[in-house]
């Protein structure tokens, strides 16, 4: 880390119950004293009946917001956010946006667990049948299941989930983890339902990693910015994050933003982006039909592409493709594999963005300087989405506007942090991996999963199925997760997969299919430590206390997972010697002041005091290492240069299976699939696409009244389609596709493309299972398909074809 990249708000430093001074940030690019804005925890303000208890929003909308809970008489009053920093516009606060303002109703929500259940015998998962247990019963049970299984069929059989619910905290659900690993491991996941097409089906074969991503504040005065699916306003939403990046840039910087997206996003909506409307999952036929029109009229950046490119001309080609008619610019012209000429009427046809709109597009492209080119995560969820991550990465590799300041690798927007550890969770004897997304396919198929029908990692192909499933701060199974009814069909099957544990803070339906059900505190309720939001582009972090004494019998995971270890024999080096999670919080935090000392950060104590610091980030203003001596810097890909033909694509796609729809090519094409733009029927005659909204974190909060209105879960649909639907501006209505129905609300509104319907994801399922098993809580996951990208096996659920129609309330 660089000293000369950090600046700090100058403010007075306020004493914290009297015990600290002011702390004089000594290191060469510290401008100001570290701050405090409240006293410590337990200590009364001056003259109120309030103490206040610094924590912070612990969820992964990619933000780790500051919360100062105003405790009165042992309960929550109120939340208000930072007070630190600079508040005035341009500054920088970690001030919450409305989910983390409106935590107080949550803690309290009558949907918390509070006591362990065990589903009760002879009932079937699913059923909601459960009893209360004592936590010695649970604990008991989990061990016991654990060691049968791991006798039974070997560590490869237990499987940990991911936990998006606690994710921006050092503990997560690295517990069980660290647990596990002590007693032979487990088989592991690779990839996130957020990430996963464009983390292991794009960057690797373009960039050998993520490369080339800069952040916002790298934004240049009055250049242009051209996002895809990218809508920072809707759901970065903190005052440090992504989304006030893009308003500070716009509004002091004269930035010009182009939002492309088949919904007005509040980017457009609220900040004056120019919006440009396109059918979903066709981004890759808008990135062919701009390409045709720079490459026609000569305005690539010739010398970049030479120096630094593979495969966008013959020339530039590998040798061993040569002669094939391989490159790129033969699949923009027409010369290729499928003689389609890209032109800008050709995309025109699919997109529905105008010809002559794509026309001017391309020449703003080529002739800003810089151009900054990102994306979003929706259009790598789409079939085929690892294409459509790559086609939209070659923009700025076509004009050279990658690599320098202002530009970006035409990826998601780069951030940098702190370097804050999380809890250790030593070495998994278990090498295997399998796609995150395939998990449901990892339980009834086991060994049939292969290296090249499902993309298994470090191995021919999984040893057996999932038989021991940990649920931790999650909602997957019934909530998160593609074509619900397919996955609860096999869950329900207990032959498969055998014993199922749900952790969680509240009952979601998802609990409904586990076997033991453990009641969890919040991140709020116990002792906390993250660095600054994982999206969110300053150095800093954020000190958490307990808002409260545990309530009922819920219990924190460190000190549960303790309690597991005692009981399989392996409590000393789980806690190395009795350390709590409040020690591991110091302990963390003590190895990162002295990996840090050149900041002079305060001590662990102090911090608590504060509640939170921060340094913000100047901007690079340096050329990538590559750009400067390619070949003195190579990057991580099987060419050492940026890929716009891979040789590694090559070769998956003689090798790998695939399956309808799919397509794995060197060079990023322009590929329909499976459920994808033009797939629609008399039946099922619109796309349907679910979206990130602004009330909920996935489904975290999605139960949350105060959001709910603000919020509220309803079908997006533009008024040309609803008119001869009869459908109106809050009818009841049906969405239907081969995978299920749900019922939800309509909102008719010119903020929608036609022929599209937009639905925010997120809300709790609610259906009778064992009966039409249609879902009245508004789950688009009722409906979603369980088609994986070829790639990266990472979601394809935003491609669906389905019906809308009204009924009766």
């Amino acid at each position: 880390m660089k000293d000369e990249k950090l600046s700090m708000n100058r403010r007075t430093f306020v004493k914290a119950g009297g015990a600290l001074g002011a702390l004089a940030a000594t290191g060469a690019g510290a401008t100001a004293a570290f701050t405090a804005a409240a006293p410590a925890p337990a200590v009364a303000d001056e003259g109120a009946d309030d103490t206040i208890v610094w924590t912070h929003c612990h969820v992964n909308c990619g933000g780790a917001c500051v919360l100062q809970c105003h405790v009165r008489d042992g309960e929550l009053a109120y939340v208000e956010s930072d007070t630190n920093g600079d508040g005035a516009f341009g500054g920088v606060q970690a001030r919450a946006c409305l989910r983390g303002r409106s935590i107080r109703p949550w803690l309290s929500s009558a949907d918390r667990l509070n006591y362990p259940m065990r589903r009760v015998a002879g009932t079937a998962r699913g059923e909601g049948q459960y009893e209360r247990i004592s936590w010695d019963e649970a604990l008991d049970t989990i061990a016991s299941e654990f060691k049968r299984v791991v006798d039974t069929y070997g560590n490869e059989a237990v499987f940990i989930q991911e936990c998006s619910g606690v994710e921006q905290n050092i503990m997560m659900n690295n517990p069980f983890f660290r647990l596990f690993n002590l007693l032979g491991g487990e088989v592991t996941r690779y990839g996130s339902y957020s990430s996963a097409s464009i983390s292991f089906g794009a960057y690797p074969f373009t960039y050998g990693g993520s490369w080339g991503k800069r952040s916002l504040k790298t934004l240049q005065p009055g250049q242009l910015v051209v996002m895809f699916g990218y809508a920072p306003n809707d759901m970065r939403m903190s005052g440090d994050g992504e989304g006030y990046d893009l308003a500070v840039a716009m509004k002091q910087k004269g930035v010009r933003a182009i939002v492309i997206d088949p919904r007005r996003n509040e980017t457009a909506a609220n900040l004056g982006a120019e919006w440009i409307p396109i059918v979903p999952g066709t981004d890759a036929a808008l990135a062919a039909g701009i390409a045709h029109e720079l490459i026609t009229q000569d305005l690539v950046d010739h010398e970049f592409l030479n120096t630094y490119c593979v495969g966008f001309d013959e020339a530039t080609l590998p040798p061993e493709a040569q002669g094939k008619n391989l490159s790129y610019c033969d699949y923009i012209l027409g010369t290729g594999y499928d003689k389609v000429e890209k032109t800008p009427e050709w995309a025109s046809k699919i997109t529905a963005v105008p010809a002559e709109r794509i026309v001017s597009l391309a020449h703003e492209i080529a002739e800003a300087d810089p151009c900054f080119i990102c994306q979003g995560l929706g259009p790598q969820r789409h079939t085929n989405g690892d294409n459509a991550s790559r086609a939209i990465m070659v923009l700025p590799q076509l004009v050279g506007q990658v690599g320098r300041p202002g530009t970006n690798s035409g990826g998601t927007v780069g951030n940098d942090d702190i370097g804050l550890s999380s809890l250790p969770t030593g070495d998994n004897p278990i090498e295997t991996k399998f796609p995150n997304f395939l998990w449901p396919e990892a339980i009834r198929d086991g060994e049939k999963l292969t290296a090249t029908n499902a993309g298994i990692k470090n191995a021919d192909a999984l040893k057996c199925g999932v038989k021991f499933l940990v649920n931790y701060g999650n909602n997957m199974m019934a909530n998160q997760n593609a074509d619900i009814n397919y996955t609860t069909d096999i869950l329900r099957d207990e032959s498969l997969c055998e014993f199922i544990l749900q952790y969680d803070v509240a009952w979601t339906d998802s609990c409904n299919w586990a076997d033991i059900v453990l009641p969890d505190l919040t991140p709020q309720e116990t002792y906390s430590l993250s660095a600054a939001g994982e999206n969110n582009d300053v150095y800093g972090i954020r000190f958490g206390q307990p808002v409260s004494a545990p309530a009922f019998e819920r219990r924190e995971v460190y000190e549960v997972c303790g309690e597991l270890a005692k009981r399989l024999g392996v409590y000393d080096e789980y806690s190395e010697g009795g350390l709590t999670r409040e020690d591991w919080c110091r302990k963390l935090y003590d190895e990162l002041r002295e990996e840090q000392a050149d900041l002079n950060l305060p001590t662990y104590d102090e911090g608590v005091a504060m509640g939170s610091f921060t340094f913000e980030v100047e901007p690079s203003t340096e050329v990538d290492d590559f750009i400067a001596d390619p070949v003195a810097n190579p990057l991580e890909t099987a060419t050492g240069k940026i890929q716009i033909y891979s040789p590694e694509l090559a070769e998956l796609a003689e090798t790998w299976e695939l399956g309808e729809g799919d397509v794995i090519s060197a060079i990023p094409v322009y590929y329909p699939g499976f459920d994808g733009p033009g797939t629609t029927t008399e039946e099922f005659p619109f796309l349907i696409v679910d979206f990130h909204a602004k009330g909920t974190v996935h489904s975290t909060y999605a139960h949350n009244e105060v959001l709910h209105k603000l919020s509220p879960f309803q079908a997006w649909i533009n008024p040309i389609d609803a008119e001869p639907l009869g459908i109106a501006d809050g009818d009841a209505v049906a969405l239907k596709s081969a995978q299920g129905e749900m019922r939800t609300i309509a909102k008719v509104t010119n903020r929608v493309i036609p022929g599209t319907i937009m639905h925010p994801q997120g809300a709790w399922h609610s259906a009778d299972m064992a009966g039409d098993r249609i879902d009245h809580g508004g789950c688009t996951n009722t409906i979603t398909s369980r088609h994986c990208n070829p790639v990266s096996k990472g979601t394809g659920q935003h491609s669906v074809i389905g019906s809308i129609e009204k009924v009766e309330g």
